[in-house]
């Protein structure tokens, strides 16, 4: 058992935990620390998707009332059946879009220096946002993931689809996206998070199936190593940001994704840091 590389996964299990919920990008971050860490292979890239599951499960843990009683009201409740398929609805875009683009992307977008300019626009993107529903309030009209129409939920599972650009981060294109849109900050943070379980558990099972014959039982450990750890740092992170957004913004992260992007660039360019392509 290789020691060295059961850490390298757990860090990088750490870092999926620790960004995939917030709108910095889990996939950004994990292609800047797979690079540094040497973990930039082909089986690295599998292993990236997959440790995603570990997430999805903290945040099933997170919702898990919710969860279980829209489960449970399904074949009587309207409200219940409207909630399940806005995150359907929402789903399906991603999947067409994904299966239809995702290997051109994965080919040449996949790469330090557009993760870090996506960062940066992305900054740029959510200080616009904020200062937009500061400015009108009255722009929010939906307080609520129940509340959302099917027009809603197709229009946020468009905005996901932004997030097949490594470095703009899927929760922070639905949960902005869905501030612009006409969402609360809270109910725009709730749905990303709903959207989030049928979105990353496809991803996850997609990638490992189409890639299974990269893997074998010798990578177990390093793929169990991450999945704990993006669980564990997941749960964390998710109670920590529905605590976060009660009474803040999301300006920090604008301004951390800026100040991130450009230090990529910087190092990038002066051959401070090699970045593997």
């Amino acid at each position: 058992m290789d020691i060295v590389l059961l850490i390298k996964a757990a860090i990088m299990g750490l870092v999926e935990g620790l960004t995939e919920f917030l709108p910095i990008s889990s996939t950004g971050h994990l292609i800047l620390a797979g690079s540094l860490l040497g973990l930039d292979n082909e089986v690295g890239k599998v292993f990236d998707i997959a440790i995603q599951t570990g997430a999805i499960f903290a945040v099933i843990l997170v919702y898990w009332q919710k969860l279980r009683d829209t489960v449970l009201a399904l074949p009587s409740s309207k409200q219940a059946q409207r909630f399940a398929l806005n995150v359907l609805i929402a789903f399906v875009p991603a999947v067409i879009l994904g299966l239809l683009f995702g290997k051109a992307i994965k080919a040449h977008l996949f790469t330090p220096v557009v993760v870090a300019s996506t960062f940066i626009i992305g900054g740029f993107i959510i200080l616009w946002a904020e200062r937009r529903q500061k400015n009108a309030p009255a722009a929010v009209r939906i307080h609520d993931v129940e509340s959302m129409t099917p027009m809603d939920a197709i229009k946020v599972g468009l905005v996901q689809c932004l997030a097949m650009i490594p470095g703009t981060s899927r929760s922070g294109a639905t949960i902005i996206g869905g501030m612009l849109l006409g969402l609360s900050r809270k109910a725009a943070t709730d749905f990303s998070f709903y959207l989030a379980i049928p979105t990353l558990i496809g991803a996850g099972a997609y990638s490992l199936f189409k890639e299974r014959a990269l893997l074998s039982w010798a990578d177990s450990p390093m793929f169990l190593v991450g999945l704990v750890f993006s669980f564990l740092s997941a749960w964390l992170c998710i109670r920590w940001l529905l605590r976060y957004i009660a009474t803040h913004s999301f300006v920090g992260f604008a301004y951390y994704r800026i100040v991130f992007g450009v230090v990529v660039l910087a190092t990038a360019w002066s051959g401070a840091v090699t970045w593997a392509a």
